[in-house]
């Protein structure tokens, strides 16, 4: 009796749906489980690699006897109390970590080692910062140094830097490649932020901007930095303007030509400027 009530129960589900219990029963099977995508996974940024030279500080736990500094040496290994020299260099300091409490537990000194490693001074992961920076010299990095906090340790740049600067770093065959970084991906929103990472040896050139020339019936006629896409009239604005004698009709420019030799001509107000532009602003004929 029970079985027969059960049935029909399944029958009028069914039924319900619009098809047979079999149709019914897959349809639950297969609403059942909605459809889950995987979460997008980053890729971590490269760890910090010991070299010759670096500092670390070791603790065993429950060990203290085999706490205390170490210094890589120049052959890329430290020394530790029972297990000797062990072979650090180009590993990071997690890795030194799981290497060391192998080494332990393989030389039966210690059951369950718990290790940790610490970096505290590297000689190995300095990069050059040069060029118009107020601070030129090498500076320690770590693996996730952005080009905007390295910048910052050699004090910042200065007002005559370029808005593009270079990453310089030896490729397998110890040949230099250079690697433009724009710094505007900083300030403004349409760029993209520079995303390069640093590793010891790698230097970073900071170039001298382009300039250009003005003089004549300026209010300040200098030397000026050249901004990206900066039309004549914007030149004369940076100059503080038009004197009162002054026309932006007869304005000149002097410039390189392609074969090295002088060219001067009459330049309209959206005139680009050019690096070592030479312009000059006249007084008005009237």
């Amino acid at each position: 009796m029970r079985l027969n009530r059960l049935w029909a129960v399944l029958w009028c589900a069914a039924a319900i749906w619009g098809g047979s219990y079999p149709a019914f029963a897959a349809g639950v099977r297969q609403g059942a489980a909605p459809e889950v995508q995987s979460p997008k996974i980053e890729a971590a940024p490269p760890a910090v690699q010991l070299g010759p030279g670096d500092t670390v500080a070791i603790k065993v736990f429950g060990q203290p006897d085999m706490d205390g500094t170490l210094y890589v040496a120049d052959d890329g290994t430290i020394h530790l109390p029972l297990v000797g020299a062990v072979q650090v260099a180009g590993l990071s300091p997690d890795q030194v970590s799981r290497k060391v409490e192998k080494a332990l537990r393989d030389g039966s000194f210690l059951v369950n080692p718990h290790v940790t490693l610490t970096l505290t001074q590297s000689v190995n992961q300095l990069v050059a910062v040069l060029g118009e920076v107020k601070a030129p010299g090498r500076y320690q990095v770590s693996a996730n140094t952005s080009i905007f906090q390295l910048l910052a340790q050699a004090g910042g740049v200065t007002a005559n830097s370029a808005d593009v600067i270079y990453l310089i770093r030896s490729d397998a065959d110890g040949k230099p490649m250079r690697t433009p970084i724009n710094l505007k991906g900083y300030t403004d929103p349409t760029s993209q932020l520079p995303t390069q990472k640093f590793k010891g040896g790698d230097s970073v050139f900071v170039p001298h901007a382009d300039q250009f020339y003005i003089y004549g019936e300026v209010t300040q006629p200098n030397e000026y930095r050249l901004e990206e896409g900066m039309s004549v009239v914007q030149a004369i604005a940076r100059a503080g303007g038009l004197t009162p004698r002054g026309s932006d009709r007869r304005v000149d420019i002097k410039r390189k030509s392609a074969n090295g030799s002088d060219m001067t001509f009459r330049a309209k107000q959206s005139d680009l400027v050019q690096a070592n532009d030479v312009i000059h602003v006249k007084e008005s004929i009237f």
